[in-house]
């Protein structure tokens, strides 16, 4: 299966970017019916409106002199989260500030039904399809530089290995002072000249890391998808995420388990789980690596082997895209009592309980989980309303993210065939991923390295093998490109 893309905002003006925005076009009207692209006249009306509600300080923690920043890819304005990050005498302190959307999207709301239609913002290779309407996901409600904002702030004090002490959750009024890009970050880091809480985070990052690898958490060390430009065309490239990118999402992490440890400990709330990888796909996953010769100790778990484990060997990208099998089952869980708790609370990638509680902007169901939360550290019991909305989320979410993750897909597909035009008739080496048979004969998926694209080809070649496959033709509308051996004979 293609990695799931990180960025793909092809060059305005090229000629790719035209094809892709007229295919895109095309695509969203096979969605129109089932898909909320544009929002209604009311739900705009009602977002101006909280956009100019005012903020109640005198309900709020004042946190404006607190030097908050943001870390971000350069290009975001939808800005769910910003830190602040201080070495204590014992440990660290955490002050994560995430936007308020509550404070603008009021339960049984326009906003809020349009929201659960939604599920989640959309990122297209052209365009964005949000969540809520920008005058809040990119304005009053986004933790912009220089704007004082109504946000939640968890304050997580850590010990001196990055454990966490004590949890606090509070409304409040923040400022971020600086707007600060993963790659700018780690272009300083590299040079020596970092901005300081980003030298901290990196710290906390790799101490959270450790707890990670410590409890049997899992990750997927893989690249992602790129366009960038090259003329009037577009070529797909690899991008490997920086490593700050990786300690920043530790802080995520720990602050979704801290959500989890709330709701738990008070019996409401709405959990993120994965069901524990099945004896029979990690007994298969061992077999794939004895197979591609890739020595995997017996007593080691599997986390810590797929944390070895290097895209750019041949042999482990293949076990890599393999080991999506151990992931599977990915869903949500409410409960509004101790005696609805689920049996088994744990996300089994993280191997923790774990909620999604840092991207409100973007993800319907962390609305829900901060209120929850706040009302839990409160000493209160959460309102009616809201526990009887915690038992529709999940659905919402689910039917939402299977439709999204459809599109997102074609899109993809679409700007790999367009991507891949310039290249009909080349050849490429690329290695074996998977093996199947069938009454029509043996065909292999294969891995390209350069354009980092999946494709299936009528041959047979052992998984991990490199080949050598030809692009016979594309088609750019079907968004099919089609690969066969290098030594056929071309048409």
């Amino acid at each position: 299966m293609p990695h799931r893309p990180v960025s793909l905002h092809a060059p305005r003006g090229s000629v790719a970017a035209d094809v892709i925005r007229e295919g895109i076009d095309a695509l969203l009207v096979t969605y129109a019916k089932d898909m909320p692209l544009q929002f209604p006249a009311e739900v705009l009306t009602a977002a101006q409106q909280a956009a100019a509600r005012g903020v109640a300080a005198a309900e709020r923690t004042d946190l404006t002199t607190v030097p908050f920043v943001t870390l971000d890819p350069a290009s975001s304005t939808d800005l769910d989260q910003a830190m602040h990050l201080e070495r204590t005498d014992d440990g660290f302190r955490v002050l994560y500030a995430i936007a308020d959307v509550p404070w603008f999207v009021d339960l049984g709301s326009s906003l809020d039904h349009e929201a659960r239609r939604r599920g989640e913002t959309l990122y297209l290779p052209d365009r964005r399809i949000p969540l809520h309407p920008e005058v809040l996901s990119e304005g009053v409600a986004s933790l912009l530089p220089e704007q004082s904002t109504p946000a939640f702030v968890w304050v997580l004090d850590l010990d001196s290995t990055g454990e966490i002490r004590e949890i606090g959750l509070e409304r409040s009024l923040v400022r971020s002072i600086e707007k600060l890009g993963y790659d700018q970050v780690q272009e300083d880091l590299d040079n020596g000249g970092a901005h300081p809480m980003m030298l901290l985070l990196q710290e906390i990052g790799a101490l959270r890391a450790a707890h990670e690898s410590a409890r049997g958490g899992a990750s997927l060390n893989v690249p992602e998808q790129e366009v960038v430009e090259d003329g009037d065309l577009i070529r797909l490239t690899w991008r490997r995420p920086n490593p700050i990118e990786d300690a920043n999402a530790q802080i995520s992490l720990m602050t979704g388990m801290a959500a989890a440890q709330l709701m738990l400990q008070h019996g409401a709330g709405i959990l993120r789980t994965m069901p524990p990888a099945q004896d029979r796909a990690i007994d298969r996953f061992r077999r794939q690596a004895e197979v591609l010769g890739i020595p995997w100790p017996s007593g080691q778990a599997y986390g810590e082997f797929l944390r070895s484990l290097d895209w750019h060997e041949p042999a482990h990208l293949a076990l890599l895209n393999h080991a999506t099998a151990l992931f599977r089952g990915a869903s949500y869980a409410s409960f509004t009592s101790p005696e609805e708790v689920p049996s088994d609370p744990e996300q089994a990638a993280i191997a923790a309980p774990y909620a999604h509680t840092t991207a409100p902007l973007r993800r319907l169901v962390d609305r829900f989980v901060l209120l929850v939360c706040h009302a839990h550290v409160e000493g209160r019991r959460p309102d009616p309303e809201l526990l009887a909305a915690l038992g529709e989320i999940p659905d919402a979410m689910t039917s939402t993210g299977a439709r999204a993750g459809d599109l997102e897909r074609r899109a993809v597909e679409l700007v790999e065939t367009a991507a891949l035009a310039a290249w009909e008739g080349e050849t490429f080496a690329a290695t074996v991923i998977e093996r199947r048979e069938s009454k029509e004969g043996t065909r292999v998926e294969v891995q390209l390295t350069d354009p980092p694209v999946t494709a299936w080809v009528p041959m047979d070649a052992a998984i991990g093998a490199v080949v050598d496959v030809r692009l016979e033709s594309v088609d750019p509308v079907q968004r099919r490109a089609v690969f066969v051996p290098a030594n056929e004979e071309a048409a």
